[in-house]
């Protein structure tokens, strides 16, 4: 496609087709396809970037040019917009976020009647529709707007049924590190209404310091705030709050790969891990996929990105997989990835089982991993880029079957991540370190 990625449409604020005249006209075409399928309103929400004003103007008149009625979320989580369009009989949820990424970017996701993302079929459809010239409904047939002011309350009273009535988190100390985005206004409220005594950071959005040195990507000044005051752990979200990672109370990161174990295990536990399988990604380290066969549970590698891990949970009809960045499903407990909710179910495992977050994963060992990202102005067929692969080849020989090799472009920056696995951390480090410099000859030339 033209436009829709593998996470929406994205890029920088300003630049095609993250411009102003650009949503109007996507919101117009989003309302011609979905008004053609009987669509009667649809949500917008968006985090806290200040672009994010500007585009839920501008797609709010395309969506009512197009006969099409609104509903006004405000800043929200990801998730919260999949579980408002679900429950509020949406046709269609339209998320204004770039996630993780700076102020500076902005894009938009869409999320079908069901809470999933839209199907691809339908994103086509309306890359078609913006090929078409614009026109504008009649007077008496323009869609009407209103603002949604419970929605933050809806939402966490939704995040707080995911996990049992009875569990009661008196006497945790939790710091949470809401990125300056999304969650500010709902992450700190479910965990103290469960109990836990809460200290708040980066919590106070302006429009600039969303993801700025703090959230799920930046989680030093969570991992110095645990220590400082001597809490149980920290709990970090991204942007959007679709993401998450932790920080036990010796101040060490907990990412998603070992999240996705805790909560496979205390699935399992309850009897609850459908068909005995998660799903990870290619970049999943080899330690959960060793630590997860030891309890009989099955690892399926998707690519990376949470569309493709939800393709294989519905291939294999799983209920939990998700990414090493902390993206995490619990089909079990929602339609996509959830930072609030995937935290609670760690917390309702440390709860019933009287462990805390090193214990709980003192059946997996991560492997030496290392990741450099190789900046690059172009795409390149790197299966076909001769250096690179007798580069990949030679790496893979000095692992000797004791780790593993993987080249991919990302999919929301202009970079290649090259990773390198291995049993080893100072071989793993100078590998990844020479494979790098050799994709980065390459894609200079």
């Amino acid at each position: 496609m033209r436009y829709f990625g593998t996470d929406g449409i994205r890029g920088r604020v300003g630049e095609a087709p993250v411009t102003a005249d650009f949503m109007l006209k996507l919101g117009w075409a989003a309302g011609k396809v979905l008004a053609g399928a009987g669509a009667q309103k649809v949500l917008i929400g968006k985090d806290t970037r200040i672009s994010g004003y500007m585009f839920e103007s501008a797609l709010e008149a395309g969506l009512s040019a197009a006969g099409v009625n609104i509903a006004l979320l405000g800043p929200m989580p990801t998730p919260a917009i999949a579980y408002l369009t679900r429950t509020l009989r949406a046709a269609a949820g339209i998320v204004i976020s770039a996630s993780h990424n700076p102020y500076w970017d902005n894009g938009i996701k869409f999320f079908a009647r069901d809470g999933r993302k839209l199907p691809d079929e339908i994103e086509a459809a309306i890359e078609l529709e913006l090929d078409r010239p614009m026109t504008t409904a009649g007077p008496s047939e323009l869609g009407k707007a209103e603002r949604i002011i419970d929605a933050a309350g809806r939402y966490i009273e939704f995040c707080k049924s995911t996990v049992p009535a009875a569990l009661d988190l008196r006497g945790l100390h939790i710091v949470i590190d809401c990125a300056n985005g999304a969650t500010y206004h709902t992450a700190p409220n479910v965990f103290s209404e469960i109990g836990a005594r809460v200290t708040v950071l980066a919590a106070s959005p302006d429009g600039l310091n969303i993801n700025h040195e703090c959230g799920s990507t930046r989680p030093a000044a969570l991992q110095k705030a645990v220590l400082e005051a001597g809490a149980d752990l920290g709990i970090a979200f991204d942007g959007d709050g679709d993401r998450v990672i932790m920080v036990d109370r010796h101040g060490a990161v907990v990412d998603g790969d070992e999240l996705l174990y805790i909560i496979a295990c205390d699935r399992q536990r309850m009897h609850g891990l459908r068909n005995d399988a998660v799903v990870g990604t290619q970049m999943s380290n080899l330690g959960l996929e060793l630590g997860l066969r030891e309890l009989g549970i099955a690892l399926y590698r998707s690519r990376v990105g949470d569309r493709f891990v939800m393709e294989l949970l519905s291939e294999h009809d799983l209920c939990v997989g998700g990414e090493s960045s902390g993206h995490i499903i619990c089909l079990d407990r929602t339609t996509t990835g959830d930072g609030i909710v995937s935290a609670l179910q760690v917390l309702a495992a440390m709860t019933a089982t009287g462990r805390d977050l090193r214990e709980l994963l003192a059946g997996m060992h991560k492997c030496p991993q290392v990741m450099v990202n190789v900046p690059v102005r172009r795409r390149i067929d790197w299966g076909s880029c001769t250096p690179v692969v007798e580069a990949v080849r030679a790496t893979e020989s000095d692992l000797a079957g004791r780790g593993r090799v993987l080249l991919r472009p990302s999919g929301t920056e202009p970079v290649v991540r090259v990773m390198v696995e291995g049993d080893d951390a100072a071989r793993v480090r100078r590998l990844a370190h020479q494979l790098a410099e050799i994709v980065a000859a390459s894609a200079a030339d």
